[in-house]
């Protein structure tokens, strides 16, 4: 079995999680989630929508965002992103922005990224898998489920003081998160030939 073919295999479950310091942690995501997409069947014409939620008040929560900016700096016609650091998703105008996804957009499919509170061994891991995301179920906020292919970042503990943890979350930690995500998503497109080579530094400018 080639190293590509144990990729595609090990990546055929529900779940993946992957820790940001791993070298190859960008590659890896990029395989499992071009397969992922392949096996959707949406590389053809239905609308893509990366939907980047968080808010830059909040250290922890702002992965998200962070996400959001970086592939919106990418010259690409691939996605459609919701959810920058000018313009955040949060849990005030979420259930608005899938309002107009809907309208605006026939047949979308929603890839949503969010932050997440986990167990001290998983924190730095990104986690990438089928189906819904629920967001701001670790601080106990009644929102819709969204999106057919969830991404969440493990930014911090959870189970105690959930907002004081979200607050007091390292800046530093989120970013190369964001960074290793933003940098997954740019190679998925890449190895697709949906975008053209172009140097990375534009991945580090926020």
């Amino acid at each position: 079995m080639t190293a590509i073919n144990q990729l595609h295999a090990a990546f055929d479950k529900e779940k993946t999680r992957i820790h940001m310091e791993d070298p190859m942690a960008a590659s890896k995501f990029a395989w499992d989630l071009a397969g992922r997409l392949k096996r959707f069947g949406v590389e053809k014409e239905r609308p893509k929508i990366l939907l980047c939620i968080g808010t830059d008040r909040s250290t922890g929560d702002c992965l998200g965002p962070l996400v959001g900016s970086k592939i919106e700096s990418i010259q690409q016609d691939f996605y459609i992103v919701y959810g920058t650091l000018d313009k955040p998703v949060h849990a005030s105008n979420l259930r608005e922005k899938m309002n107009e996804i809907e309208c605006l957009y026939k047949d979308p499919f929603v890839i949503a990224v969010d932050a997440c509170l986990g167990r001290i061994e998983n924190v730095g891991c990104v986690n990438l898998g089928d189906g819904s995301l629920q967001p701001g179920a670790g601080v106990n906020k009644d929102l819709p489920s969204v999106g057919q292919i969830q991404i969440t970042g493990i930014v911090n503990v959870g189970g105690f003081m959930e907002y004081f943890v979200l607050q007091n979350t390292r800046l530093n930690l989120v970013v190369n998160l964001a960074e290793v995500i933003a940098k997954a998503i740019y190679l998925s497109l890449l190895h697709s030939g949906r975008i053209a080579l172009f140097s990375s530094s534009t991945l580090n400018r926020e």
